[in-house]
C-alpha cells in the first residue's frame, strides 16, 4: 500500500479562493472587508515568517490586514492595552498574537483579554468552552483545519478510533473534541502516557502534534489509516521535519500529510475563515458597514 497524498496547499488555495469570492459578494452588498490585526512581539524569525505568509494571504483574499511588531521587551500591561484597544476597533474583526511570547509575559492572560468575538485562533477558554459542550463558534485553527483534510479523504469520521499524541491547548485538546464532535472514539496520548505505540497500532485515525521529529515509526501505523502529521521541527540544517517518520508511514496509511505542505497551510486558511465568521457575526449586528 502507498498512502494517497493530502496536499494541504492546494486544498488551501482552493479554499482561499472560495474565501476571495465570499470577501466580493460582502464588499459588493456595501459591507467593508474584513479585517485582522496579528499582534508580534520580539523578533523570532520563525514566528516573523507565519506572520509575513499570514499577511500575503490576507491581500490574497481581499481582507484588510495590519500588524503590531513589539518590542520583545514589551510589558504585560503595555500588551494587554494593546489589545483592549483592538477590541474595541470598530475596522478589526478578528485579533491573532502570535506565539509564543518572550518569558516574561503571561499568554495565558494575553489570550483572556482577546475578545472571544474576535479570537480568530479560536484558544480563548470561552470559545473551547463552546467547543466542549457542541455549541462551536471560532474554532481552534489547527484542529479546524485538520478536520477539513480529513473531510477532503471522503472516508466517514462515526464510529473511527482516532488517536491524537500531543495535549497542547492550541492543537491536542481541541483536537480530541473536534473528533469527538465528529463521532470518534478519541484517545489522547500524551508525555505522561506509559504506552503510545499502544494507543497508535489500532488507531484509524493518528493525529500527532509534539515537534518531535520521528516519533511515530512506520510499524505502528495501522495498515489503511489516515495520518496528519501536525508536528514540524527545523534542524540546525534548515531541515522540516514531522512527528512521523513519514518515508515508513507511507506505505501503510491510506492518507497521509506531507511535512510541510500538509496542515501548516490549512491552519492559516481556518485563521482566514474565522476572521470572515467574526466580521459576518458582527455585520449582523450592524457592526460591519463602512
Amino acid at each position: 500500500m502507498t498512502a494517497r497524498i493530502l496536499d494541504g496547499n492546494g486544498i488551501a488555495a482552493a479554499l482561499r479562493a472560495t474565501l476571495r469570492e465570499q470577501v466580493l459578494v460582502r464588499t459588493a452588498a456595501g459591507a467593508r472587508p474584513p479585517g485582522l490585526a496579528v499582534i508580534l512581539v520580539g523578533n523570532d524569525p520563525a514566528s516573523e515568517i507565519y506572520v509575513r505568509h499570514k499577511r500575503t494571504d490576507c491581500e490574497e483574499v481581499g481582507f484588510h490586514s495590519e500588524v503590531q511588531h513589539l518590542s520583545a521587551n514589551v510589558s504585560q500591561e503595555d500588551l494587554e492595552q494593546r489589545i483592549l484597544s483592538l477590541n474595541d476597533d470598530p475596522a478589526i474583526d478578528g485579533i491573532l498574537v502570535q506565539l509564543p511570547l518572550p518569558d516574561h509575559l503571561d499568554a495565558a492572560r494575553i489570550i483572556d483579554r482577546i475578545d472571544p468575538a474576535k479570537d480568530v485562533d479560536g484558544v480563548h477558554p470561552f470559545n473551547i468552552g463552546r467547543l466542549a459542550l457542541r455549541r462551536p463558534t471560532l474554532r481552534s485553527c489547527t484542529p479546524k483545519g485538520v478536520m477539513q483534510l480529513l473531510e477532503h479523504t471522503g472516508v466517514p469520521l462515526r464510529g473511527l478510533d482516532a488517536t491524537v499524541i500531543g495535549a497542547s491547548n492550541h492543537v491536542g485538546r481541541p483536537m480530541g473534541l473536534e473528533l469527538l464532535l465528529a463521532g470518534c472514539t478519541v484517545t489522547t496520548a500524551h508525555k505522561f502516557s506509559r504506552d503510545t505505540r499502544a494507543a497508535v497500532i489500532g488507531a484509524d485515525i493518528v493525529v500527532s502534534a509534539v515537534g518531535r521529529p520521528g516519533l511515530v515509526p512506520g510499524d505502528w501505523i495501522k495498515p489503511g489509516a489516515i495520518v496528519i502529521d501536525v508536528g514540524i521541527t527545523r534542524s540546525e540544517r534548515g531541515k522540516l521535519s514531522g512527528d512521523v517518520r513519514f518515508e515508513e508511514a507511507v506505505q501503510r496509511a491510506a492518507w497521509i500529510t506531507p511535512v510541510p505542505g500538509g496542515v501548516g497551510p490549512m491552519t492559516r486558511v481556518a485563521m482566514l475563515q474565522n476572521t470572515l465568521q467574526a466580521a459576518d457575526a458582527r455585520l449582523a449586528t450592524g457592526a460591519g458597514r463602512p
